[in-house]
C-alpha cells in the first residue's frame, strides 16, 4: 500500500473549490438539508447548519423533532425548519413522507448529527436508501454511520459516488461489526475497503484523520488540528462543512478533504489563541470563512 497523500496546501491548491464570483444568488451555491437533533441534544443540529452557511451553502433547512423545531428556528433565522414527529423518548419518529419531500429540494443531506439512538437514525437511513433523492449526495455522520452497515448494499446503489461516512474508531467498528483496536490496528486498510464497499468517501475521524475515495485505492491524511478538537459538537460542525461544500458544487472527496482542512485549521487557530483545550465546538464556526480562499 503506497503512503497517503498528504492533505497541505499542495494538495488543496490541486483541487481548488468552485468559484462563486459576482452575480451568484443562494440558489446556485447550493441548498443542505440537515436532519437530526432529538429531545436529549436539541442544539447540535444547529452546529452542522450554520458550518454548511459558513463555508459558502446558499440554503438551509433543519428538519428536527418537533419539541426542538421552534428554538432551532429563532436561534438561527438564516435557516428554514420542518417540525418532525418524535417518538416517546424524544428521537425522531418515522417520517418517510416529509424526509422525502424535503430531500428532493436540497443538493446535499446531511443525517444523523445530535440524534442519540441509533434504532431511530437506522429508520431515517433506509428510508432514504428506499426512495433517494435523484441527484442528491448524503452526508452520514455520528449514529447514521453507526447503524448503516446492514444497509451498505442499498445505499452503495443509491448515492454510489455521492456518498460521504464521517465515523470516529467506536463508529466504524459498528459500521464493520468489529472491535475497535481492530480498526486502529490497521485504519488505512479498514478505510479503503470501506470506501469500495458503500462507494463512498469515508473519513476515518483521529488524531490523523483518513480520507478514502469510493474506488477503495486513493487515500489521503490530515495530520493537524490538535487534541482541542476531540470535543462535543466538534463533529458536527464537520459534517456540515462537508456537506455545504458538497451543496456547492465540490466534488464529495475534494468537499471532504478541504471540509477535514478547514475544522483542524479552524482547531489549530483557536488553540494559539486560546490554548490547546477548553475550546468549544461552537467557537468552530466563525474561523471557517476566514479560512476559505478569497
Amino acid at each position: 500500500m503506497s503512503e497517503p497523500t498528504a492533505i497541505d496546501s499542495a494538495w488543496l491548491a490541486a483541487h481548488p473549490l468552485p468559484v462563486h464570483g459576482e452575480g451568484t444568488d443562494k440558489n446556485s451555491r447550493g441548498r443542505v438539508l440537515a436532519v437530526g437533533g432529538s429531545r436529549r441534544v436539541p442544539g447540535g443540529l444547529l452546529l452542522t447548519g450554520e458550518a454548511a452557511l459558513r463555508v459558502g451553502a446558499g440554503k438551509l433547512m433543519l428538519a428536527t423533532v418537533a419539541s426542538a423545531a421552534p428554538l432551532l428556528g429563532i436561534a438561527m433565522p438564516e435557516a428554514g425548519v420542518t417540525a418532525l414527529q418524535e417518538d416517546a423518548d424524544g428521537e425522531i419518529a418515522g417520517e418517510a413522507g416529509v424526509l422525502a419531500q424535503e430531500s428532493r429540494r436540497c443538493d446535499t443531506i446531511v443525517l444523523g448529527p445530535a440524534i442519540s439512538d441509533r434504532t431511530a437514525a437506522a429508520r431515517l437511513v433506509q428510508q432514504l436508501a428506499d426512495d433517494p433523492p435523484e441527484g442528491a449526495a448524503l452526508v452520514l455522520d455520528a449514529a447514521a454511520v453507526a447503524c448503516a452497515g446492514p444497509l451498505s448494499g442499498r445505499l452503495a446503489s443509491a448515492f454510489g459516488g455521492r456518498l460521504v461516512l464521517t465515523p470516529h474508531l467506536g463508529e466504524m467498528a459498528a459500521l464493520c461489526e468489529c472491535d475497535a483496536d481492530e480498526v486502529a490496528r490497521d485504519r488505512e486498510a479498514v478505510v479503503l475497503r470501506t470506501a469500495e464497499r458503500f462507494r463512498a468517501v469515508v473519513l476515518l475521524k483521529h488524531s490523523s484523520t483518513l480520507v478514502a475515495a469510493p474506488d477503495g485505492q486513493t487515500l489521503l491524511r490530515y495530520a493537524g488540528g490538535g487534541v482541542g478538537l476531540a470535543t462535543g459538537g466538534s463533529g458536527d460542525v464537520l459534517a456540515g462543512a462537508i456537506a455545504g461544500l458538497v451543496a456547492r458544487g465540490a466534488d464529495p472527496l475534494v468537499a471532504a478533504g478541504w471540509g477535514v482542512w478547514l475544522h483542524g485549521e479552524a482547531g489549530s487557530a483557536l488553540a494559539m489563541a486560546n490554548g490547546p483545550l477548553g475550546f468549544l465546538g461552537r467557537e468552530l464556526l466563525p474561523q471557517l470563512p476566514r479560512l476559505l480562499p478569497r
